[in-house]
């Protein structure tokens, strides 16, 4: 059975426009209210596929997920999504309601019923989610300590400006010394700190408490990403993460025989990070103009000289499915060896910052005192 892929587009763009107006409530309360995680959808999606292939039909299937959930707030959602079923609605209309789905959700389940592959996309849909949870402990699991010993050190370093110099600075004083140029400037940082300390710490309350406000800007949001990006070590981490998502993404859309410039169009509505959302522009319009993949991807840095290579030979041997699981393969494996490294290079290096800032402060400090001592000798 045939899919029209760009109706379906046109649906969801007619409907979005018309509740554009609520928009910005529906996403508040979503933000509030995140009743299914990706975590939640990477086990909803796997147990609907394994329910699905064992011959369960679609209503028993949301009935049984539905009594596995612990939290009342998916019962509730699954019991409304049963509804929608019986009523006569398909399963990606069910979901299209409510905003806790996306697009990239949507769509895949809609293609799924249109080909009569339903449960091979749940499966591939919960394979998506399990990677893309894995991916983010990874990156949990590389910047914990390392923040952890970040926020220790500022601690301790804010403590030594903040009444630790400041009993230098009153010896200094009875004692009426000429001071260094580094004592001098410690001090004057410390008088900076004790001055606006408390707000410059409840203004960094503030833009972290509005992150998630600032998030739904766009130029914000690109201005983070693009940043995020040309960080050292950070960046080329975070950026493997999401091209390993986007290889993941069309493998499995390639599986599901959907066209290439469909796939290009539906990884950007389902992976939230603009440089790539950029980049995927781009090539969508090189491959609208005529152009192959890999030439299009080759417009951008973003996409490495592998996977251009790779790219053209599965275009040259029809095996774009294959090619794009073995990089997604690669990606995922480079993600759990970067991440390892990461936090391996980062530890060292802060404790080498703070042991430098906390030697300049004692050095600051100590000097006036060998002055001194000189002069009482």
């Amino acid at each position: 059975m045939a899919f029209q892929l760009d109706n379906i587009s046109q649906k969801v763009s007619v409907e979005k426009e018309s509740t554009d107006n609520l928009a910005f409530l529906k996403k508040e309360i979503t933000w509030f209210n995140n009743t299914f995680s990706n975590k939640v959808k990477e086990d909803f999606y796997t147990e609907l596929g394994v329910l699905l292939k064992a011959g369960v039909s679609l209503k028993d299937g949301l009935e049984l997920i539905e009594n596995s959930q612990k939290k009342n707030q998916n019962k509730e959602l699954l019991k409304t999504i049963s509804k929608d079923i019986v009523s006569g609605q398909s399963l990606s209309e069910a979901l299209k309601v409510h905003n806790q789905f996306t697009s990239y959700e949507f769509h895949s389940i809609k293609i799924g019923e249109e080909t009569g592959t339903l449960a091979k996309v749940s499966e591939q849909l919960g394979s998506f989610y399990a990677k893309k949870n894995e991916q983010r402990r990874n990156l949990i699991s590389a910047l914990t300590y390392p923040v952890i010993i970040l926020t220790t050190a500022v601690l301790v370093v804010v403590f030594m400006l903040h009444y630790v110099v400041p009993m230098f600075q009153d010896i200094f004083k009875q004692q009426g010394i000429e001071l260094p140029a580094i004592t001098k400037f410690i001090i004057k940082v410390s008088e900076f700190l004790s001055r606006y300390g408390l707000i410059i710490f409840m203004l960094c309350i503030i833009l972290i408490g509005s992150q998630s406000f600032f998030n739904k800007k766009q130029r914000f949001k690109q201005f983070k990403d693009s940043m995020i990006l040309k960080l050292p070590f950070i960046g080329k981490f975070v950026k493997l993460v999401y091209l390993s998502q986007f290889t993941q993404a069309v493998s499995l859309l390639t599986a599901s025989k959907v066209p290439v410039v469909n796939s290009i169009q539906l990884v950007k509505q389902m992976i939230n990070f603009y440089p790539l959302q950029n980049a995927l522009e781009t090539v969508e319009q090189h491959i609208l103009k005529g152009e192959s993949l890999s030439k299009s991807l080759s417009k951008h840095k973003l996409f490495d000289e592998k996977m251009i290579a790779l790219v053209k030979v599965a275009e040259e041997t029809n095996q774009t499915e294959y090619i794009f699981d073995r990089l997604n393969m690669q990606y995922n494996t480079q993600v759990e060896q970067k991440s390892k490294m990461l936090s391996t290079i980062m530890e060292p290096f802060i404790i080498l910052i703070v042991g430098i800032l906390v030697g300049v402060i004692l050095i600051a400090m100590y000097l006036p005192m060998f002055k001194l001592s000189s002069v009482m000798g």
